[in-house]
């Protein structure tokens, strides 16, 4: 397993549409493999393709010990009330906002062996999955935000970028140049 840079705002493959996957090879397995890693060494709770460099449809969460690597993942079901909660992202370090999302979500996806299978989340769970699988359509947590929040976290990234050159993350082994828990 490999720890991997972490793209970051301002890098194109962050908005782009992911690709299905067609096959769960052995490729992908070191993807979701190498991803939780990665994410683990950041002190992060999901991680999407994009975030990596790479355009499959594949994102791996775990938000406390339920652990999901998620193949071609989509919400399926929506229910309860939405909630408000601050999220950031290990592609926009040291940037938060508040995003409201639906509390309760259903997501059907592929696992690691391409066996299909459904989850229902409540709480941080289901905003993990919301958050990741926008991360999938090229849709960051600020997407969400009301313009002037939005401008308010913009100016703060503004503020931070020059830290990755290229639009890169590089994180040291063993943990994360910020120990933040980021979705």
């Amino acid at each position: 397993m490999s720890v991997l840079a972490i793209r970051v705002l301002g890098d194109p493959v962050l908005r782009e549409e992911t690709r299905l996957v067609t096959e769960v090879t052995d490729d992908i397995r070191r993807l979701i493999d190498d991803m939780f890693e990665t994410m683990y060494a950041a002190n992060g709770i999901g991680l999407a393709a994009p975030q990596v460099g790479r355009t499959q449809r594949v994102c791996v969460v775990d938000v406390e010990g339920a652990a999901y690597a998620l193949v071609n993942p989509e919400v399926v079901r929506t229910t309860g009330p939405k909630a408000k909660a601050e999220e950031g992202c290990l592609s926009i370090p040291d940037v938060y906002g508040d995003v409201e999302r639906p509390s309760r979500v259903t997501v059907q996806a592929l696992d690691r062996d391409g066996a299909s299978f459904e989850v229902t989340a409540e709480g941080l769970l289901a905003r993990c999955f919301q958050h990741e699988i926008d991360h999938l359509h090229g849709k960051l947590f600020l997407d969400h935000l009301s313009f002037l929040k939005r401008r308010a976290a913009l100016a703060r990234w503004d503020e931070e970028k020059d830290q990755y050159p290229g639009f890169i993350r590089v994180l040291k082994v063993g943990g994360s140049e910020h120990p933040d828990e980021e979705l």
